[in-house]
């Protein structure tokens, strides 16, 4: 039976992602830093692997076919679980947002993953794999693309406390990665606010632009544009709630409301395409244990990817539609 290990399950993403797996009927190994916390969720396959414990982690890559890795902030876990991935031969999965790994794997992994035959899939989750993946089903046939937007509404987001360091270290970083002119872009950008105009019922927001999300990496591997740039809703972080709800529980952190809409700018007109829904911790669960069972069903290539460049976009995405993860439009040429 095909084996999942998911690397931080005792956390709010990690325990959806357990869930999940196990309604679908999967094999599933729970992993983390702290035993006890482990062993009191419940599961029958418990392997404790702390982050400095890279024989643990090989092991734990050694016992499983796919790892979901739902431990953030991943500019520091991030490593340790992608170098088990590739030593012990399993596929990999995480939720990162910053762009920084999801470059780092791009540039130091690509090369060993497809030695070791296995597919390493980052950030596929709410910020930053859900916009990939729509930006690339909008833009399906439409060519010389001009620019690319990908545009959060966001309101009632309860962070934990993986997200609250996550965003610490997303907007004290000074040295941002950006896509302009056909090409990478890197350093400062001093962000501006925006207006987007979001389809109703949300219409125009106030928008921070950029933000240091991961489409300028990912959206350019599998759409020739020339510029992407993702956006965020200015109040997302002004709501009181935001940084002040780690300890609240999972049916109130369920309560996020959301809007992404990617809009593809190109000389024979505009388009556009949304998602939308509640809850973005459930959507986020969901993107990436449907791309986990992707991948362990085989079709992707080895080597690293984003989820828009591993999978048919418009086939995902209506997938993740069917489960309930958000309600999805899509222009009629997409």
């Amino acid at each position: 039976m095909t084996v999942f290990a998911i690397y931080g399950a005792t956390g709010h993403t990690g325990r959806l992602v357990a869930a999940d797996l196990t309604a679908r009927g999967k094999e599933v190994v729970v992993s983390g830093r702290d035993p006890d916390a482990l062993a009191a969720l419940g599961y029958s396959r418990v392997m404790p692997a702390a982050l400095d414990d890279p024989e643990a982690l090989r092991a734990l890559a050694e016992a499983a076919d796919v790892i979901i890795h739902c431990a953030g902030p991943f500019a520091t876990t991030g490593l340790p679980v992608a170098t088990a991935a590739v030593e012990g031969g399993c596929h990999y999965v995480d939720h990162a947002v910053e762009v920084h790994h999801v470059k780092r794997l791009f540039d130091s992994f690509t090369e060993p993953a497809q030695r070791a035959g296995i597919t390493m899939l980052p950030s596929v989750s709410f910020y930053g794999g859900l916009g990939d993946l729509l930006a690339g089903a909008v833009a399906r046939g439409i060519p010389d693309i001009d620019r690319i937007t990908v545009a959060y509404n966001v309101t009632n987001w309860m962070m934990t406390h993986g997200a609250v360091e996550t965003a610490r270290l997303l907007f004290a970083d000074t040295d941002r990665i950006g896509y302009e002119d056909g090409e990478q872009r890197y350093g400062f950008v001093e962000p501006r606010q925006a207006i987007f105009a979001f389809p109703p019922p949300v219409g125009p927001r106030p928008m921070i632009a950029p933000v240091p999300f991961p489409e300028a990496v990912t959206v350019p591997r599998h759409t020739r544009t020339g510029a992407v740039e993702a956006q965020l809703t200015s109040r997302t972080f002004e709501e009181e709630q935001a940084f002040a709800s780690e300890q609240v529980d999972a049916a109130a952190r369920a309560a996020s409301e959301f809007m992404i809409a990617a809009q593809v700018l190109a000389p024979g007109g505009p388009a556009a395409g949304t998602l939308t829904g509640r809850d973005l911790w459930s959507a986020a669960a969901l993107a990436s244990v449907e791309a986990a069972v992707r991948l362990t069903d085989g079709g992707a290539k080895s080597g690293v990817a984003s989820p828009g460049e591993a999978f048919d976009a418009v086939d995902f995405l209506t997938g993740l539609a069917a489960r309930g993860a958000f309600e999805l439009r899509l222009p009629a040429t997409a």
